[in-house]
């Protein structure tokens, strides 16, 4: 007796991942909002997202220039099961809590960010009013829902190249700058020894 097996049949409106990759693309290579804008627009839904910076801002760090508007430069990519809880509980309030802060806070230590230690490395409550008020001055957003955002992830930061980025991307786009200001932030506060 020959076994078969049969492919499982796909609804024609169910995208493939190469398709929701080139949306998620399409969409994330959009115009970027500020965050004020964003905030408001942002739905509950799961998907990634994509910060966007003018030249100025980290001029070491080459990212992707938007499609749309070519003077922005893209910084880091990722996703979220609720992309306005993981904006604004987390990339906008906590460093605890959020990669993208802690990196950015170890960039920008020559303003003199201060952290303290909890049970890791979290910046004082008064800088995480100041890195919220920075990257509201600096940053803007663009994104897309996706039902599956893990899937599709790796591959658009594959694609993007986000300089932020470490996990899931090429060891020749690893920036140095950005390793070490990890470590920096990572370091700058220890447990206190009983």
């Amino acid at each position: 007796m020959v076994s078969m097996t049969i492919p499982e049949a796909r609804p024609d409106d169910v995208p493939t991942d190469g398709a929701r990759v080139e949306e998620a693309l399409r969409l994330l290579s959009g115009v970027p909002v500020g965050l004020d804008v964003a905030v408001k627009r942002l739905s509950r839904g799961s998907g990634v997202y994509a910060w966007w910076a003018g030249p100025t801002v980290f001029p070491d760090l080459r990212g992707t220039p938007n499609e749309s508007v070519p003077s922005l430069r893209l910084l880091y990519l990722g996703r979220a099961t609720s992309l306005r809880g993981r904006i604004l509980r987390n990339h906008l309030r906590r460093s605890g809590s959020s990669t993208l802060r802690r990196t950015l806070a170890g960039l920008l230590v020559s303003e003199g960010y201060r952290t303290t230690w909890t049970d890791r490395v979290v910046l004082v409550s008064e800088d995480e009013a100041r890195l919220t008020a920075w990257m509201y001055a600096h940053l803007c957003l663009t994104w897309a829902q996706d039902p599956e955002p893990a899937t599709i992830e790796a591959e658009l930061v594959r694609r993007m190249h986000p300089p932020l980025n470490v996990h899931g991307v090429h060891p020749e786009h690893i920036q140095a700058a950005v390793v070490a200001a990890k470590n920096a932030y990572n370091a700058s506060s220890r447990p206190v020894e009983p």
